[in-house]
């Protein structure tokens, strides 16, 4: 079960928002102090790509954000709502949305920059694509709490 789901509209100024909730989720989990640095960059680098792909498409979906703490993980998985191609589902799309398609082979390059990044920063990653859209899903180690007595 979710410890924290966040929605947001394909907005930039949306990102830092989740990258604080992501911190301070995860730090409160159990995650490493001296990871938490790669947690925040990571969940930044997935949602601007979320946000991109869906400007870039013009899906009208929100960017979801699930974050679970489990008894010795953490993960957080960062959704966006574009079908992958082939799927046979169409995205919904904002009616005259008005931003201007980016160039196929660019929206390519920086969605492969930035996976590229977040498997720099991640060493548990799960990119996965179907009719409801790509997920990305970045796991990290936990350190139980310590009860002093």
């Amino acid at each position: 079960m979710p410890t924290v789901e966040l929605r947001f509209s394909a907005q930039p100024e949306h990102v830092r928002t989740a990258r604080l909730v992501a911190a301070a989720v995860a730090r409160r989990a159990g995650v490493d102090e001296a990871v938490l640095d790669e947690v925040r960059l990571a969940v930044g680098e997935a949602c601007s790509r979320a946000v991109g792909l869906h400007r870039s498409h013009h899906v009208d979906a929100p960017v979801t954000v699930v974050l679970t703490e489990e008894e010795k993980a953490f993960s957080i998985e960062v959704g966006d709502g574009l079908p992958a191609p082939g799927s046979g589902a169409s995205a919904p799309r904002a009616p005259g949305a008005g931003i201007p398609d980016v160039p196929e082979s660019d929206a390519d390059s920086e969605d492969e920059m930035g996976l590229a990044v977040i498997s720099g920063l991640v060493d548990d990653v799960e990119v996965r694509t179907g009719a409801d859209g790509g997920v990305i899903r970045m796991t990290w180690p936990t350190t139980p709490a310590v009860v002093l007595p």
